[in-house]
């Protein structure tokens, strides 16, 4: 339920509001605008009475969230989140830039391709310090030697660092180091990570799950948003459908589905999605012109020597080709 004010409340009679929202077993969220201020309310609504709400001459009217997602709703909060980290925004006009290596491998090679990204205009660094790989034989990453050469690499160039956290055990580690903890398309709908997530105040990027649907995906941002955390960014990376040449099929169709239905930014990641590095330039430009937040891309200066996702990964000349090109889409969108 959405209690829209009229923009003549004052902060005394919106406070009275919500006081009697919460005596009646209410959580209450709020969203200020320029023009007037909304009252989300979260829980059981039953003992609320509505025409005595509507009645008060400071409410401009009530709405009913008929979604399952309530937080990650557009009616909650009608202007567009941005998460913003040392300067660099993701959401709301914000095209966030998010690039580096499938996996952190040594010093040498995450500080060359931290430095090329950011040339090219990355504005934040991704690497995997924990790698959750298909096969138990695949390199699953440097662990907390990984997180240290990320925070090295943001020391020496400034990027806001993203990395993956894959369970309860590695949580409160990765937290010390990442600037936005990822949780991954096989993490999607572990509730209990979710859970955990929602109780740091750090941002969290959200990935769609393997065979996820758009309501799915918003319910596990809600699982987020509900233990307090709102700061989320969405991610598609494609879904498992019945072709194989890709890696998956990406969704583009999701990015305008979203901005439709929630508030939250919504990013692209052409390189999971495909597998193959000649797609990420073309998809990467459809994200854009179809109103994607950002793009998650990953570079490799050496990638017939990476020893993850290789054939994803886009060289940084490639790269910083491809960052030319988004930006003319950028700026004749805007």
């Amino acid at each position: 339920m959405v209690i829209i004010m009229k923009p003549t409340a004052t902060k005394e009679v919106i406070n009275k509001i919500m006081q009697k929202m919460e005596s009646l077993g209410c959580s209450v969220h709020i969203t200020e605008g320029e023009n007037q201020t909304i009252l989300g309310l979260v829980g059981d609504t039953s003992k609320i009475n509505p025409s005595q709400i509507e009645a008060n001459e400071n409410v401009d009217r009530l709405v009913r969230v008929q979604s399952p997602y309530k937080l990650a709703s557009k009616l909650f909060h009608p202007t567009p989140t941005v998460i913003e980290i040392d300067g660099c925004k993701i959401g709301g006009g914000n095209i966030g830039i998010i690039a580096g290596p499938c996996a952190v491998e040594s010093e040498e090679q995450l500080m060359t391709i931290a430095a090329l990204t950011k040339k090219h205009g990355a504005g934040f660094l991704r690497g995997g310090a924990f790698k959750p790989r298909t096969s138990p034989y695949s390199f699953q990453g440097l662990g907390e030697e990984g997180l240290k050469l990320l925070k090295k690499a943001k020391e020496v160039n400034g990027m806001p660092i993203v990395t993956e956290v894959m369970d309860h055990e590695d949580f409160d580690l990765v937290a010390e180091y990442a600037d936005i903890l990822q949780i991954g398309a096989r993490n999607m709908q572990n509730f209990s990570l979710l859970k955990k997530a929602g109780k740091t105040n750090k941002p969290i990027l959200l990935k769609r799950g393997l065979s996820a649907t758009i309501e799915e995906f918003l319910m596990a941002a809600e699982y987020i948003m509900s233990e307090g955390n709102l700061r989320i960014i969405l991610c598609e990376r494609g879904i498992r459908t019945f072709e194989t040449y890709t890696r998956n099929t990406l969704d583009l169709s999701a990015i305008p589905v979203i901005k439709e239905l929630s508030h939250l930014p919504i990013i692209v990641d052409p390189s999971h999605a495909t597998g193959k590095w000649a797609m990420v330039e073309p998809l990467s430009k459809a994200a854009i012109a179809v109103g994607a937040d950002g793009l998650m891309i990953e570079v490799h200066h050496q990638p017939e020597l990476a020893l993850c996702d290789g054939a994803q990964s886009l060289k940084p000349a490639k790269f910083g080709r491809l960052m030319e090109a988004i930006n003319k889409i950028s700026e004749a969108l805007s």
